[in-house]
């Protein structure tokens, strides 16, 4: 099959082409490097089974060849990222969502967007459903983000009523591994930088605000699993590791990991916005697709603590 991934130089799209790759499918990778990497795809450049676009899917896209699934995973996904250029956040989820579904139209192609737990806002509700509507500042400084992912999945839907598109929805909790970005400023990517270079841990708020880590190949295999099901379910659907941590509790787990850091932990204010609470309910993916995360946070964390200590060896 020939798969079309946006952002497939990103974090989540980078393990997606690998997958599909090893697997024998052909790829075309679409990222404009907004936040993507090069070297996330580095290695796949000498497949025959690979080609790359460099390409904003705000505007539209030709790749001049048949498509059988389109992942539309291209968006800055952490704060600083997706604040950085709020109206070009909106663009990409609204103006790439629409380019990419009359992609699918014309190719017959099946679809899936890449939504977010951001949809659930600061919940009132916890731990959140699919069926929550959430609780979102439609002007705040993440709005950009939460509104964008919110209207995606709004024009997801409605092109599956009006034209039948073949569609998929994830919603994507807290998710890292190999292949994050060490400056994307996410939590994860922070706290282990800033350990593994002895600078201290920052911790906005009072640390405890709650989250769920989920590793990058318990995401990879339920992405897989619902692109695939072939029950005619649709989603949304929550894809997230259920174990809640605060991340206090994940600062003081990352300096025992790494005993010889001699980095502290300080403390600045909370962004606005901020959620107090995000753990994922995951009883439908449990229902539908059988799926639920394998990989314990201790294990996930060595792994992405030896991805990170590489690349920073790298940086010398």
């Amino acid at each position: 099959m020939r798969m079309l991934i946006t952002g497939g130089a990103g974090f989540i799209g980078s393990h997606l082409c690998k997958h599909f790759l090893d697997n024998g499918h052909k790829v075309i990778c679409v990222d404009d490097f907004s936040t993507g990497r090069k070297e996330n795809i580095a290695d796949f450049l000498t497949n025959q089974n690979f080609k790359f676009i460099e390409r904003d899917i705000a505007k539209p896209l030709e790749p001049g060849e048949k498509i059988d699934q389109i992942f539309n995973f291209a968006c800055p996904a952490s704060p600083p990222r997706y604040q950085k250029d709020p109206i070009q956040t909106m663009k990409t989820s609204i103006l790439g969502s629409l380019n990419m579904l009359e992609l699918a139209r014309k190719n017959n192609a099946r679809i899936m967007q890449a939504s977010t737990s951001e949809v659930y806002g600061d919940p009132k509700v916890h731990p959140q459903p699919e069926s929550y509507w959430g609780n979102v500042n439609p002007i705040g400084v993440r709005s950009c983000y939460d509104e964008g992912k919110r209207a995606a999945e709004t024009l997801f839907f409605d092109y599956q009523r009006k034209y039948g598109t073949d569609i998929r929805v994830v919603r994507i909790f807290n998710t890292y591994g190999p292949n994050m970005d060490p400056d994307d400023g996410r939590v994860v990517s922070n706290f282990i930088t800033q350990a593994l270079k002895n600078e201290d841990l920052t911790i906005y708020g009072d640390g405890m605000q709650t989250r769920s880590f989920q590793y990058i190949d318990d995401l990879v295999a339920g992405i897989i699993k619902m692109m695939d099901n072939e029950k005619n379910f649709l989603g949304p659907v929550n894809l997230g590791n259920p174990d809640e941590f605060t991340v206090k509790e994940l600062a003081e787990k990352i300096l025992e990991m790494l005993p010889e850091s001699k980095s502290k932990i300080v403390y600045q204010d909370l962004p606005q916005d901020d959620p107090k609470q995000r753990k994922p309910d995951i009883s439908l993916a449990k229902k539908e697709l059988t799926w639920e995360p394998k990989i314990r946070l201790e294990e996930g964390l060595k792994k992405t603590i030896d991805y990170f200590r590489t690349v920073l060896d790298g940086q010398k």
